[in-house]
């Protein structure tokens, strides 16, 4: 009954990195923007909710779309006064990762500052457990999880290949000149990635802070989880950067069966390097944002 218990929790775990995984794999596979402020969005938006929600005492709809509406500005923000100046200076790789890096350093003291550095966590409910079967427990907010990681990927997935919208995003991916071929603004449609993937990541924000806590630092595990998932699902595969995200967190959980709770850091390298070796293209070759 432990190990089905830990897989319970992993699925919860993994259902949620996926969550967060999807907004990078869009914004990478879309712009080809090393995003790694990505982590930054996430924080900023759980604590945006949990600061409406906990001391303002808004309605959590109020919290969501406040939380939403921190994390797009934000990302554009990143976008337009960041990464927007050191393409137009035809900036490397290794410039863009340097600054975003710096945002996500920025953000992480910023808000030590503002709510102290120790873990908090977004009281509610729907995180307490009751046990439903002899030695396992889940909480209703397990349910919920799944089912809004589902609805999200699956209207992800209908936007990216049912719109012009969508359709053009896929294009930028794979060949921004004929986009400007058919008269549409690359740097418009880059921006539209960022808002839809920076608006991506607060369900995941906010079930983070709700199960396991937040701290400031925080983005950073969520960012190479992103990382992660979206190189060894793929660049560009929506689909491939979700399967990975929800296999790290199902393993991160089964490990704590044998082994220390420490080796469970581990396991988001240990998939990076056996994609690396094994399938360096990823789970699904040839992805596209899809």
């Amino acid at each position: 009954m432990v190990l089905l218990q830990l897989l319970v929790n992993g699925i919860q775990t993994g259902t949620i990195y996926a969550l967060t995984a999807i907004g990078f794999a869009l914004i990478f596979g879309s712009t080809r923007i090393f995003h790694f402020a990505h982590g930054a969005i996430f924080v900023i938006a759980a604590y945006v909710f949990k600061f409406a929600i906990d001391d303002l005492s808004l309605h959590w709809g109020i919290a969501s779309i406040a939380a939403v509406s921190a994390a797009v500005v934000a990302g554009l923000l990143v976008n337009f006064l960041i990464y927007v100046p050191i393409q137009r200076h035809e900036g490397s790789y290794f410039t863009v990762f340097v600054a975003s890096f710096g945002v996500v350093i920025v953000v992480q003291n910023a808000i030590a500052m503002i709510f102290g550095r120790g873990f908090v966590a977004i009281e509610t409910s729907l995180s307490n457990a009751v046990e439903v079967l002899s030695g396992l427990f889940m909480a209703p907010l397990f349910g919920i999880v799944v089912a809004c990681s589902a609805i999200v990927l699956t209207g992800l997935h209908l936007i990216l290949t049912r719109t012009h919208f969508g359709i053009a995003l896929r294009a930028l991916s794979q060949n921004p000149e004929l986009v400007r071929t058919f008269g549409l603004s690359t740097r418009r449609l880059s921006a539209y990635a960022f808002v839809l993937g920076s608006a991506l990541v607060v369900p995941a924000a906010i079930f983070t802070g709700a199960t396991s806590g937040l701290n400031p630092s925080i983005g950073l595990h969520i960012m190479l989880i992103s990382l992660v998932a979206t190189i060894a699902g793929g660049i560009g595969s929506i689909w491939g950067a979700a399967c990975i995200a929800l296999a790290i967190g199902v393993a991160e959980n089964l490990v704590l069966w044998q082994l220390d709770t420490q080796w469970s850091e581990a396991v988001a390298f240990a998939f990076l390097l056996v994609f690396l070796i094994f399938r360096p293209a990823g789970l699904f070759r040839l992805a596209s944002t899809h």
